[in-house]
């Protein structure tokens, strides 16, 4: 397998853990009125979603085999 269809791969792997992340069942379960540190709970899971994303990528991206 070449580098570039296996970073391909992850990257479609990584698209596909962010549709589960931001759709419906997901999204519901964190929509309550709670709060973490003062910010609501929904607010924070979009946030931490989304910075784990970006982080997966760039380690994704970045990773030199």
């Amino acid at each position: 397998m070449t580098k570039t269809s296996r970073k391909g791969q992850q990257l479609g792997g990584l698209f596909l853990l962010g549709c589960l992340l931001f759709n419906y069942p997901m999204l519901a379960i964190f929509n309550v009125r709670e709060t973490l540190l003062g910010i609501p709970l929904l607010y924070s899971y979009l946030f931490g979603a989304w910075a784990l994303l970006i982080a997966l990528a760039y380690v994704v991206m970045e990773r030199t085999e």
